[in-house]
C-alpha cells in the first residue's frame, strides 16, 4: 500500500513538472519572448563587401536571445546606383516583414550601406517600415576616399555629388524611425569625420576605431542591441 502510495505521488509530480514547464517552452517559441527587440533586423553592408561582414555582429545578436530568423546579412551589388538597391533593399523588407510576421524591421547599416538605405526611407516609403535606422561610419555627407573609385555607387559617395544632394535635402531623418549613427575619430575611410552624422540623428562618437572595427567592437555593439532593443 505504502508504495502504491508513492508510486501515485510519483505520478502526480511529474504531471506536476510538465504543467509548470508547457509554458515556458511556448514563451520560447514565441518572438515576444525576445521582447522590444523582437524586430527582425537587416543588416546593410558597405562599398565592396558582402553579408558575411556581420558574421561577429550577428552572432552577438543570437548570443543576446535573436532567433537566426530574425537577422538577415543581405548581400547585393555594390558596384550600382544606391538607388537601384534601395529598391532591391525594400524588396528584401517586405520579404523579412512577410517571413516574421513583423510590422517593422531595424535596419544596421556599415559604410555605404547607410545611403541606399536612406534613400529607401526617404523616397521608397521605407521609413514608415523601419523602426530603428543605425549608421557605422556612414558616409552620409560624403569622404574624400571616393575620389578615387570610379563605379557608379562610389562616385556618388563623393562630397557634393548629385546623389548626395538630393539625399540630404530637407530632412535628413524622415518619418517615425529612430535614426542613430556612429562615427570613429580614426576612421581613415570616412573623411571628414562629420560626414556621418545626421540633423535629427542621434550621433555618436567611439573610440580610436578603424573603419571595419566598428564592426566587431564589444562597446559599439552593445550600444546599438540597446538601441534596436528600446
Amino acid at each position: 500500500m505504502k508504495k502504491k502510495s508513492l508510486a501515485v505521488a510519483a505520478t502526480a509530480a511529474s504531471a506536476l513538472a510538465l504543467t509548470l514547464q508547457a509554458p515556458a517552452a511556448a514563451a520560447e517559441a514565441s518572438p515576444s519572448a525576445y521582447g522590444p527587440g523582437s524586430n527582425p533586423i537587416l543588416f546593410v553592408h558597405g562599398w565592396n563587401s558582402s553579408g558575411s561582414t556581420w558574421n561577429t555582429m550577428a552572432d552577438r545578436f543570437r548570443a543576446d536571445g535573436w532567433p537566426t530568423s530574425h537577422l538577415k546579412q543581405w548581400t547585393y551589388n555594390t558596384g550600382q546606383s544606391n538607388a537601384t538597391t534601395a529598391q532591391q533593399l525594400a524588396t528584401e523588407v517586405d520579404r523579412l516583414l512577410a517571413a516574421t510576421g513583423a510590422s517593422k524591421v531595424d535596419v544596421i547599416t556599415h559604410s555605404m550601406g547607410g545611403l541606399s538605405s536612406r534613400h529607401y526611407a526617404k523616397n521608397l516609403g521605407g521609413a514608415a517600415k523601419i523602426d530603428a535606422w543605425v549608421s557605422l561610419g556612414g558616409p552620409n555627407h560624403g569622404t574624400d576616399m571616393a575620389n578615387w573609385c570610379f563605379q557608379t555607387s562610389c562616385t556618388e559617395m563623393r562630397i557634393g555629388s548629385n546623389f548626395l544632394n538630393s539625399l540630404n535635402s530637407g530632412d535628413e531623418t524622415p518619418g517615425s524611425a529612430r535614426y542613430v549613427t556612429w562615427w570613429s575619430p580614426c576612421d581613415s575611410v570616412i573623411n571628414p569625420d562629420s560626414s556621418v552624422a545626421l540633423s535629427g540623428a542621434v550621433n555618436t562618437r567611439t573610440a580610436c576605431l578603424s573603419h571595419s572595427g566598428l564592426l566587431s567592437d564589444a562597446t559599439v555593439y552593445g550600444q546599438v542591441r540597446d538601441t534596436v532593443d528600446s
